[in-house]
């Protein structure tokens, strides 16, 4: 795990959104950076050689959605700026997907 992504983890396996991640998650032929199977999120960190595989983060994107898997990137580089616009948005869109994605809790028992 390289240092952007620990960054990340260290974020988001203190529960701050309610829901549990896991890291480097296996999905079919994929491993996944983070994953919440709660609202069936992907999260994936985005180096500089994600510029030259397009085309195959496409083809992988497309597999996870198939089986009903949002995939959020974000720039690795947006992660050492906490403060910054890239990092703040990446948060507040990631908090928006699992509002939209997580299953309703069940009814009280009658």
């Amino acid at each position: 795990m390289g240092v952007s992504e620990q960054k990340l983890w260290e974020f988001l396996r203190r529960g701050r959104f309610g829901v549990r991640f896991r890291r480097q998650h296996p999905v079919g032929p994929y491993v996944l950076d983070f994953y919440c199977p709660q609202c069936r999120i992907c999260v994936e960190v985005d180096g500089e050689h994600h510029l030259l595989r397009v085309d195959r983060d496409s083809q992988r994107d497309e597999y996870l959605a198939s089986l009903g898997v949002l995939t959020l990137r974000v720039p690795s580089l947006d992660l050492f700026d906490e403060a910054g616009i890239g990092f703040a948005a990446f948060l507040t869109e990631l908090q928006r997907q699992i509002e939209l994605r997580r299953p309703p809790d069940p009814p009280p028992p009658a």
